[in-house]
């Protein structure tokens, strides 16, 4: 049998990941250390490998295709296709940034004040030919993990690091100059295995499959009962899609009225509805969205 060989990103996206494969209809398990968890799918293998690792991994072969960062594809120009975006992480659905820090009393105002400073980063070969590209000459190190605090013990000028919030930037006595690059996980695979005609197929349903899971946690289904005298202002207020279903009940003064919208927008929207006269409100999560 034909197994599709997926890498699993391990660290801070591996329990993401599994996550949202679980949504997506996948059941993943392991024990702890395992470093190759099972799937309830006959036509799937998994192996974790640390997102710094995946782009080159993925290239060489040994896996068909697996998720990671778009910033380590750049970081390790490694030869694979991207199959699609997928915009997730431990914390939230957000892309994460990586910018550029120093010291809040730094002299330090743009990129172009790199010159002939000291950067640490774990973002080595981005951060130079990020600089070289713009023709600014930088001593750029190596920094895995405590990189922030380097620049707070004098140890470097400035950093490229990770962030969403810039919260903890910002509690260590450090100023974002300015973002490098917006990053999110992306699906990649092999450029062979998509020749494969049974791995191109399984790949892409993967693919639909976590795309329309991601897309389902922005989303709820509303359902409601409107009075026919009343549908028109009822369904004004809706922001559908497409346009809602509306379907006769036996009562032919009153009709069933269903809908998808954006999660965030519900707590607005059922005092509107219900001052137009809906009733029976019912908000349902949804686990896909094709």
């Amino acid at each position: 049998m034909q197994q599709l060989r997926f890498g699993i990103p391990k660290g801070s996206l591996e329990e993401a990941t599994i996550d949202l494969f679980g949504q997506a209809g996948w059941k993943i398990s392991g024990r702890s250390r395992n470093y190759f968890p099972a799937i309830d799918d006959d036509e799937m293998t998994c192996a974790l490998v640390r997102s710094q690792e995946m782009g080159p991994t993925v290239a060489s072969g040994a896996l068909d295709c697996g998720l990671t960062g778009l910033d380590w594809v750049m970081e390790t120009e490694a030869d694979v296709e991207t199959v699609c975006d997928l915009v997730y992480s431990r914390a939230s659905d957000k892309p994460a940034r990586w910018v550029l820090i120093v010291d809040r009393e730094s002299p330090i105002k743009g990129v172009e004040d790199l010159q002939g400073k000291k950067v640490v980063t774990e973002l080595v070969g981005f951060t130079k030919r990020y600089l070289a590209e713009r023709g600014i000459e930088a001593k750029v190190d190596f920094s895995w993990g405590a990189t922030e605090g380097k620049v707070v013990q004098g140890l470097a000028d400035a950093a490229i690091e990770i962030t969403e919030t810039g919260s903890t930037i910002r509690a260590h006595g450090l100023r974002i100059v300015c973002d490098l690059l917006h990053t999110h996980t992306v699906l990649i695979a092999n450029k062979e295995a998509l020749k494969d005609p049974f791995k191109k197929n399984k790949i892409e349903q993967v693919a639909l499959l976590l795309t329309a899971a991601l897309a389902a946690r922005h989303k709820v289904l509303l359902k409601m009962n409107a009075p026919v005298a009343k549908l028109d202002a009822i369904v004004a207020v809706l922001p559908a899609l497409n346009s809602p279903t509306v379907n006769p009940l036996t009562d032919e003064k009153w009709v069933a009225v269903e809908t998808v919208v954006d999660r965030d927008e519900v707590r607005e929207l059922i005092p509107k509805l219900r001052a137009n006269g809906a009733e029976g409100i019912l908000e349902l999560d949804i686990r896909k969205l094709c």
